[in-house]
């Protein structure tokens, strides 16, 4: 993710840069929640693969200068790179939620000291902090994990590189290691994880994502910067396959951020392979002096913001997480602000924390003007600072605005609705029956229980098992345990998909377990994006059984806001009577 120069001979890469823009957009677009750009974290996969190019080219280059590599001199720029804009951003966040949000970053202490540490992957994993299931305000750094494996990777990686320099005396021996340890990693991926539980073990771990890293690695073994030939050197005909692979590995590339979501389950861990090796493909590509896509991908426009990539993904996040107040879908103007001010404040980290931090050392300085210099340094800080806090109070502003007009126009059109919703209310409890629920057993998560009361009121004997948090994979569990308790009845009512997505097969192994009851599963209304995954996954595999009966919450819920609390998602009392109304008539029509 970081653009990486090397003082002397230094091979300027543009077409990189062009690379960095295009993952790091497609990374906000995903973060943005957009629904072409579902597979945009597969931006982070790109950004492994270029960083182990970049690094590994830049250690052989000087091993092979010098027959020595100064590891300190290494790790002290590459702090100076990354650390100092990571700590502004942390800074900035952190005074935020202090002013506006005090209970949020207490809550968030830990994500903090590990971000700071570079271990807040890891922090995640052993926290069970999911990437992607989650309920409440999500943490405006959850970003940090990534840069936590590439710094782990910029320790550890130089280390063993350059053992293995001092030792291995042929290159393709030592080739033949890294790919043994690439696989091994890819291995780990497709071991740990279980298909149809949620990835975030390995999709934050280390050990599960270093075949990227290992794999751009490798690539700067064959395909080492320094010894590229410059474009009048190569023949017409190389230059021509050279770019038409070139343009092929990128439309495979653009093709999966458009087509992958992260509920496919071959991104683990064949998907993210086949991705790191397309990628490796395209970085020899764009990296070659003779490639015309990437004097096209290293355009004024996407170079600028390639450069600015590091800034950009610092900022993204924070910015889009805490003027995300809500879990409703916003408005092309909301998103365009987000962006707007994304880009303000990396311009302004870039400029002001970066540059001079990074180049602190240069020649381009002499030490007679230094004095100058650093009152030069103090007064761009300051203004960063006084800049950055601008802007954020400015958006702040802002969007409490625009939620105030908002709330004052829903209390308005809540008020209209309740009356009508009183009156329906009224009509409707004329037909309800109330019967013996003996015989039925219903299996949820945390909507169910929610929902409890009223179904056990409106049908006496009513075996209800909800838990919060509870995930498809654990029901079959709890219907084995409800067979040998005897107490599973001839009805089966299924709440699931709340918490995260399911996938086929798990639900079409459930039904063929339960083929001699029968039995109704009720799909979701939950504002996350694996909402539709689940719905859809229902509805395909349901129809294949003639004992299974969908229930409709999300067509029944639609226009209904006001039955729901903030979170979209659980009911209040009013909502959950009108849920248990919709189960009761589901059972009435099938007795």
């Amino acid at each position: 993710m970081n653009k990486i120069q090397n003082q002397k001979n230094k091979h300027y890469m543009p077409g990189l840069d062009g690379l960095r823009a295009i993952s790091v957009l497609a990374v906000i677009a995903y973060h943005l929640n957009l629904k072409w750009a579902q597979g945009g974290l597969l931006g982070v996969g790109i950004f492994f693969v270029i960083s182990g190019y970049l690094i590994t080219d830049q250690i052989i280059n000087e091993w092979k200068g010098k027959q020595r590599f100064n590891l300190l001199n290494f790790w002290i720029r590459r702090f100076r790179r990354l650390l100092p804009a990571m700590l502004w951003m942390l800074f900035c966040v952190g005074t935020w939620l202090l002013i506006f949000d005090l209970d949020r970053l207490l809550s968030l202490k830990g994500h903090f000291l590990s971000a700071l540490f570079y271990v807040n992957n890891w922090w995640l994993i052993f926290n069970k902090v999911s990437y992607f299931e989650s309920f409440g305000p999500p943490s405006p750094i959850g970003h940090l994990w990534s840069l936590s494996i590439e710094e782990q990777f910029y320790f550890i990686w130089p280390l063993f590189l350059v053992i293995g320099l001092t030792i291995v005396k042929r290159r393709s021996d030592l080739i033949k290691w890294i790919l043994i340890a690439a696989a091994l990693s890819a291995i780990s991926m497709g071991w740990i994880y279980e298909p149809g539980t949620d990835p975030s073990r390995v999709y934050y771990g280390t050990d599960t994502r270093a075949f990227g890293l290992l794999i751009g690695a490798t690539l700067a073994f064959i395909w080492p910067s320094k010894q590229l030939k410059q474009r009048d050197q190569v023949p017409y005909q190389a230059r021509l396959i050279l770019d038409v692979i070139g343009v092929v590995s990128l439309l495979i590339t653009l093709i999966l951020m458009v087509c992958t979501n992260k509920f496919n389950e071959s991104l683990y861990p064949w998907g993210f392979v086949f991705l790191s090796f397309i990628t490796a493909i395209l970085v020899a590509v764009l990296a070659h002096p003779a490639s015309i896509i990437g004097t096209m991908l290293g355009c004024k426009p996407l170079r600028w913001i390639g450069v600015r990539s590091y800034s950009l993904y610092l900022w993204h996040f924070p910015i889009i997480i805490l003027s995300n107040t809500t879990n409703k879908e916003f408005s092309i103007t909301h998103i365009t602000i987000q962006l707007v001010f994304s880009f303000i404040l990396a311009s302004l980290s870039y400029k002001y924390i970066e540059e001079p931090f990074r180049r602190r050392n240069s020649k381009e300085n002499p030490r007679s003007k230094w004095r100058l210099r650093r009152y030069y340094m103090r007064a761009i800080y300051l203004a960063s600072i006084l800049y950055s806090l601008f802007f954020l109070i400015i958006f702040r502003v802002y969007i409490t605005q625009i939620e105030s007009k908002a709330t004052a126009n829903e209390e308005e059109i809540l008020y209209v609705e309740e009356k009508i919703d009183t009156k329906e209310e009224k009509n409707v409890s004329k037909n309800f029956v109330y019967q013996d629920g003996a015989g039925i057993t219903v299996i949820g998560d945390s909507v169910i229980v929610g929902v409890a009361p009223y179904l056990e009121e409106l049908l006496p004997g009513i075996l209800i098992d909800g838990k919060v948090s509870r995930q498809m994979s654990q029901v079959e569990e709890i219907i084995k345990q409800l067979q040998t308790e005897g107490r599973l009845g001839e009805k089966i009512i299924i709440e699931l998909g709340t918490n995260g997505p399911f996938n086929s097969n798990q639900l079409r192994n459930l039904l063929s377990s339960l083929h001699d009851k029968q039995v109704f599963i009720v799909n979701t209304r939950v504002p996350k994006d694996w909402q539709d995954n689940v719905n859809k996954v229902i509805s395909e595999v349901a129809i294949e059984f003639q004992n299974t009966t969908i229930i409709d919450w999300y067509a029944a819920s639609e226009g209904k806001e006001n039955y729901f609390y903030e979170d979209g998602v659980h009911l209040k009392p009013k909502g959950a009577e009108y849920y248990a109304s919709i189960i009761l008539e589901a059972v009435k029509e099938n007795i």
